[in-house]
Formats: structure tokens, sequence, C-alpha cells
């Protein structure tokens, strides 16, 4: 349910952001992360919480239970969209995202730190045809790593990487990375 590839880059992302970051050690088992989460949630002064889940049952059930049991609000905004239209909107907006990990069928070591633009989201849709992979990687088929967005403050920028490939699957360390200055 959690992001786990370049994870400690998620101090970088908040500071490029501006946003305030709370984080907690999990052991990243399904049981355990809730419950990990749950606690962390219990230490702040929070209404609600605001997820990017789009398709998964499984996620959305978990943190609306959780948000029930804390008497939070969830608001999930992108909840049942387009995928497609998603990642459209995702680069006509100016987000700048890249490919951080893959592991389904039809992905190679070609995909990691590949931008996800228009030519990307025309291969996604095909690898959907082909072996129906979520076109946003909602089941898990990818994960992202945003480096810049309209909201953000400075921009991410990579200073050192390295793919990491592993049968049929892999993922982008990204060992050196720096706030710069939007442009």
């Amino acid at each position: 349910m959690f992001h786990y590839p370049n994870i400690r880059l998620t101090t970088l992302f908040a500071k490029a952001t501006g946003i305030r970051l709370a984080k907690a050690e999990t052991s990243g088992i399904k049981e355990q992360e809730t419950e990990d989460l749950k606690n962390l949630l219990k230490t702040l002064d929070v209404d609600g919480i605001v997820a990017g889940v789009i398709a998964s049952q499984y996620q959305k059930q978990r943190l609306q239970e959780l948000s029930e049991e804390l008497g939070l609000k969830l608001l999930t905004p992108l909840w049942m969209e387009n995928q497609t239209d998603l990642l459209r909107e995702l680069v006509a907006s100016g987000f700048e995202t890249i490919i951080t990990g893959v592991y389904a069928q039809g992905f190679d070591e070609k995909w990691l730190g590949r931008s996800i633009d228009i030519s990307a989201i025309c291969d996604l849709i095909e690898l959907n045809r082909k072996y129906q992979i979520s076109p946003v990687g909602e089941g898990g088929e990818y994960e992202t790593l945003v480096l810049n967005a309209p909201f953000f403050e400075r921009k991410i920028e990579l200073v050192e990487t390295e793919k990491i490939w592993e049968g049929q699957s892999g993922w982008l360390l990204i060992r050196k990375a720096r706030l710069a200055k939007r442009t």
C-alpha cells in the first residue's frame, strides 16, 4: 500500500513542496502498516486524510476503515476517474514525473527513469491493451517520483542514479538528489 522505491527522498519532497512532513517507521507488513499509519495520525491535529487512490478497492477500503476508526474525513478526489485522462491532465498541468520502479509484464529496464509524457502515456495504453496493466500503476505495476509540479516551491534535480534490474523487474536507485530553482 505504501510507496517504497527511494522512500528516503520524502524529506526532500516535503522541502520542495513546502509542506510539513510527519513520518514514522513501518515494517511494511500489510497488517502492520495501517496500524503504524493510525498511530502516526493520532499524534497529528488533522480533520481528514486526502488520498490519491484511483481504482484500488483494497487501498480505499483500508483508508476508509482507518478514517472511520479515528473520526476523520477521507477525501479521494481521483477515485474512479479515467486513468488515461488523469495521466494526460498530469502532463498538461506541468507535472514532471519519472518512473522509479517497474514490476509487471511488458516493462523493461528502459522504463526506469523515463519521464511520463505523451509518448509514455501512449506506451502505457498499449501495455494496458496487451497485459491489462493499470495505466496509472494502481495495481503496483510501476512506481513514480514527481520532480516538479505547479505547487512546488523548488524542483527536485537528480544528480546520481543507478538502474537496479533483477530478473523481470527493477527500480531506479536515486543515490543523490538536490533541490533546484524552478524554471
